[in-house]
This record gives C-alpha cells, sequence and structure tokens, in this order.
C-alpha cells in the first residue's frame, strides 16, 4: 500500500509562486505514473500535470508553462512548481500515483492566490 503525503500550499499573491510536495512512503514510486489534480469549489477536479516512470511530462493548458512538475526518485518525492500564480489557481491539490492508472490519492493540500 503507498501512503501519498502533500506539502507545500499556502496563501500567495497573484504573481507569486509556490512548490508543492508530495512524499510517497509504503513502496517505490519511481516506476509509477504520477500527476497533480485540483479541485476548486463548484468545479470538478482536473488533472493538470502528470510525469511518466521514464520522466514524460504532460500538462493542462491552463497550466502549461506556468507549472513544472517533477520528481526525485531518490527521495520517493512528487513536485509541481507553480509560478505567475492566477486567483483562478485557487483550489485544493492532490497528487495521485499509480502502475498505469492513480490507485492512489494523498489528501490535499490548499492553494489559494489573491488578486
Amino acid at each position: 500500500q503507498v501512503q501519498l503525503v502533500e506539502s507545500g500550499g499556502g496563501s500567495v499573491q497573484a504573481g507569486g509562486s509556490l512548490r508543492l510536495s508530495c512524499a510517497a512512503s509504503g513502496s517505490r514510486v519511481s516506476s509509477y505514473l504520477m500527476a497533480w489534480f485540483r479541485q476548486a469549489p463548484g468545479k470538478e477536479r482536473e488533472g493538470i500535470a502528470a510525469i511518466e516512470s521514464d520522466g514524460a511530462t504532460s500538462y493542462a493548458e491552463s497550466v502549461k508553462a506556468r507549472f513544472t512538475i517533477s520528481k526525485d526518485n531518490a527521495k520517493n518525492t512528487l513536485y509541481l512548481h507553480m509560478n505567475s500564480l492566477k486567483p483562478e489557481d485557487t483550489a485544493m491539490y492532490y497528487c495521485a500515483a499509480g502502475p498505469g492508472r492513480y490507485s492512489y490519492w494523498g489528501q490535499g493540500t490548499q492553494v489559494t492566490v489573491s488578486s
């Protein structure tokens, strides 16, 4: 069983930056597909960034060129570097991982961007 714990969320002004971390335990996740999702109040959960076992990345159009997903296999940790934050980025952010599908989810970390 894999446990995922997010951290790094907080409140920031528009234009600011944050780095989210997702620490995995219980198993090595270097071979897993990993991703970041977010859900704003009243909206559906959306996938915003994913990274495959070989390091290939993909992004939602809403965050492309502003957010960067990365991972440190030695630390068994996933990251999301967020730059040029906008008020519409306000949401609960979740990491997810799994061997081919997202079997494991973290509890989420809140990001609030004020204008």
